[in-house]
């Protein structure tokens, strides 16, 4: 059987502890959306292949939108900023698609600028993408996320974008926690 280890996590402080638990906990909120996004994403796109006509589809995606939006919006609404900031960085990672591209495929260009807007007004981006290997604050949630999957507090998900967690650990090192979090809005 393979295994994997990693490096013991060093904080310099208890305050960078609270940081990296306090956004551990964001992750583990969020993933589980990104996750059921993935799965929905394929089962629709299988069940849209069997359509031929383009309003019937239009009508299946529509009657899948209102079943999603029924299942989810109360639990989503209570999500703070910060939890929906890394569920669309997630959604990207889990798809492959940004949440922006998502809506504008499914819905329409108008409906993915609107729902853009509307996320704008909360300080957010449906076009965020998730960039491990650049950004730090990805970095971070890849790291969290890879160490929940080997102790199993998270059912790993195959990724759609190509991202090599031992192939770019090395670059963020000595990544200091609180300073990373705290310029998240930035």
């Amino acid at each position: 059987d393979e295994v994997v280890v990693l490096n013991k996590l060093k904080f310099d402080s208890t305050k960078e502890r609270n940081y990296y638990y306090w956004y551990w906990k964001k992750v583990h909120n969020a993933y589980p959306y990104a996750k059921l996004a993935a799965v929905r994403l394929l089962q629709l796109n299988d069940q849209l292949s069997q359509i031929r006509s383009k309003s019937k589809r239009r009508k299946h995606i529509r009657k899948m939108q209102k079943y999603m939006e029924n299942e989810f919006t109360d639990e989503l609404k209570k999500m703070t900023r910060t939890e929906g900031r890394i569920l669309i960085k997630l959604l990207h990672r889990q798809t492959g698609l940004t949440a922006f591209n998502l809506v504008k495929e499914y819905r329409s260009g108008w409906k993915a600028f609107w729902y853009n807007t509307t996320a704008n007004m909360f300080k957010l981006s449906l076009k965020t993408e998730y960039h491990p290997e650049n950004d730090p604050l990805d970095f971070l949630i890849e790291d969290i996320l890879q160490r929940s999957f080997l102790d199993g507090s998270l059912e790993k998900q195959e990724t759609r974008l190509p991202i090599d967690y031992f192939k770019i650990a090395p670059k963020f090192k000595n990544i200091d926690i609180v300073k990373v979090i705290n310029n998240r809005n930035k």
